[in-house]
């Protein structure tokens, strides 16, 4: 199970699909919220939740893909059972956190790994926001 905006998908998403789908054969994708993330990245999305789950739920690579918890995360993950969560290189949760967190709503087998980046200079959201291009 991964977790993340997705907004403005690009090939980093993608390898962080493919790295987290080498854990398991099943992929489960939770998208963030509009809410969840504007309030992590400070401003809105620029595509919606909705829209950011169909392209999601619509990629081969990905066996199920669910709109993120609004509030408490790791009962949604409780939900899903995971045996594997791979957390991105730049999510600011620590594996030794996440572990504690899932202990506590007993999941007492879930694994937790981080992954490595695709390449941040060329694959970050917020460098193809930023990106001007005209058409």
């Amino acid at each position: 199970m991964v977790f993340g905006a997705f907004d403005g998908f690009h090939p980093g998403h993608l390898d962080f699909f493919r790295q987290a789908k080498k854990f398991g054969d099943f992929l489960i994708v939770s998208v963030g919220t509009d809410k969840n993330v504007e309030k992590i990245k400070g401003k809105k999305p620029l595509f919606s939740e909705e829209e950011r789950l169909d392209l999601v739920a619509n990629l081969k690579i990905v066996d199920r893909a669910v709109l993120g918890a609004a509030h408490d995360f790791y009962v949604q993950i409780k939900q899903q059972a995971p045996d594997v969560i791979c957390l991105g290189y730049d999510q600011w949760s620590t594996e030794k956190e996440v572990t504690s967190n899932l202990r506590g709503v007993g999941l007492l087998n879930t694994e937790v790994y981080r992954l490595k980046p695709y390449s941040a200079d060329r694959a970050k959201s917020t460098i193809v926001k930023n990106l001007s291009v005209d058409f």
